[in-house]
C-alpha cells in the first residue's frame, strides 16, 4: 500500500481511483463496510482503490484538552486499512485552516482536481467541511455535476440490532470488556508502541516484561489482561501469548501508567522494538499488594489462567 501525506500532486497512477473518505477511527466493521466497498467498485472498474482520512484526528484539534481517546493512532490505522487490500492511503492533515475549507471547495479542490476521484464511498451520517456543511446528498448531487459516482454505506449493525460504532468499542475498553470490543472491530484491539526502558524489577522478580505508553491510544479499564503480543514486522509478524497490566504499579508507589508486556517462553531483547499487543481477556483490575511474593502468587495464577484462554480462543 502506497501512502501519501498530502492530496496534491498524487502520481498519475494514483489518481482517478474510487475513494473510501472517513476518519475511520479503529477501522471496526463499519468502517470496513465503507472501505470493502470503495474496493469492491475499483477492482470491478479496474481502477486504484484509495482510502482518505485525516490526521490528526480533528476531535484532538478541536478539542486539545480531552483525554486520549484513539483506537487507532496513524500508525495502527495503516496497519489495518493495508490488510484489508487497499492500494492508496492518503493522509490529509487536518488542521484549523484546513478546517475552514467549506464542504464545496472540499469537494472541488480535494476529491476533484486533486484526486480526480473515479467514484466516493461514505459511511451514511459522513459530514465534513466548514460548520459540517457537507454530507451525502451533497456529494451526490456534486458527483453527478462534477463527473464521479457516489455511494453511501448505509449502517452496519449486529444481531441485536446495534450499530458498530467506534463509541461503542471505547465504551467496552473503559468497562473492562476487550471481548466485547473485538466483536465490534472484527478482531481484538491492540496497542503498539516502541518498547521503554523501565525499573527493570519484572526481571528481578522471575517476570520480565516490556514496557509501553499509551501516549495516544485510548485508556482502557487498569487491570491485568490475557494478551498477545508480536514485534511489528507486518505481514511476518510472530504473534506470542502472554499477560499484561495496564496500570500504575501501586505496589510499587508508581503513578504513570504503563502497558507492562510479559511474553511466555520468550527471551529475545525487546528494548527499541515497535511491539503491537491485542487484548485477548480481562484477567482482573489492578491491585495494590501487600507484598513482592503477593504479587508473585497473583501473577503466577494469572499465568495458569490466561494460558487456558488462549488454548481455547
Amino acid at each position: 500500500m502506497r501512502i501519501f501525506r498530502h492530496f496534491e500532486a498524487l502520481p498519475a497512477e494514483c489518481r482517478g481511483a474510487v475513494v473510501a473518505i472517513g476518519n475511520f477511527d479503529g477501522v471496526h466493521r463499519g468502517h470496513k463496510a465503507v472501505i470493502g466497498e470503495a474496493g469492491s467498485l475499483a477492482r470491478a472498474a479496474g481502477v486504484p482503490w484509495a482510502v482518505l482520512t485525516f490526521e490528526p484526528h480533528p476531535r484532538t484539534v478541536f478539542r486539545p484538552a480531552d483525554e486520549p481517546f484513539r483506537l487507532t493512532p496513524f500508525r495502527a490505522k495503516a496497519h489495518h486499512i493495508e490488510e484489508m487490500g487497499a492500494d492508496i492511503l492518503i493522509v490529509q492533515h487536518f488542521d484549523k485552516e484546513f478546517s475552514l475549507r467549506s464542504a464545496e471547495d472540499f469537494v472541488t479542490e480535494v476529491l476533484v482536481e486533486g484526486l480526480a476521484a473515479h467514484h466516493v464511498v461514505s459511511g451514511y451520517d459522513f459530514v465534513f467541511g466548514h460548520g459540517r456543511g457537507g454530507d451525502c446528498d451533497l456529494l451526490l448531487h456534486m458527483g453527478k455535476e462534477k463527473g464521479f459516482g457516489f455511494t453511501a454505506v448505509q449502517a452496519v449493525v449486529d444481531e441485536h440490532g446495534d450499530v458498530y460504532s467506534s463509541t461503542r468499542v471505547r465504551d467496552c475498553l473503559r468497562n473492562a470488556d476487550p471481548k466485547a470490543a473485538a466483536r465490534i472491530l472484527g478482531r481484538p484491539f491492540e496497542i503498539d508502541g516502541r518498547v521503554e526502558h523501565g525499573d527493570k524489577r519484572g526481571r528481578t522478580i522471575g517476570w520480565p516484561t516490556a514496557n509501553l505508553y499509551l501516549d495516544e491510544f485510548l485508556r482502557p479499564a487498569r487491570g491485568g489482561y490475557v494478551i498477545r503480543a508480536g514485534i511489528d514486522k507486518g505481514a511476518a509478524t510472530v504473534w506470542h501469548d502472554g499477560i499484561a497490566n495496564l496500570g500504575i504499579r501501586p505496589t510499587f508507589e508508581k503513578s504513570d501508567l504503563v502497558l507492562e508486556v510479559h511474553l511466555f517462553d520468550f527471551n529475545g531483547d525487546l528494548y527499541g522494538q515497535h511491539l503491537r499487543v491485542q487484548f485477548i481477556d480481562f484477567l482482573r483490575p489492578e491491585i495494590k499488594f501487600d507484598s513482592v511474593e503477593a504479587l508473585i502468587a497473583r501473577i503466577e495464577a494469572d499465568v495458569i489462567t490466561a494460558r487456558r484462554i488462549l488454548s481455547e480462543a
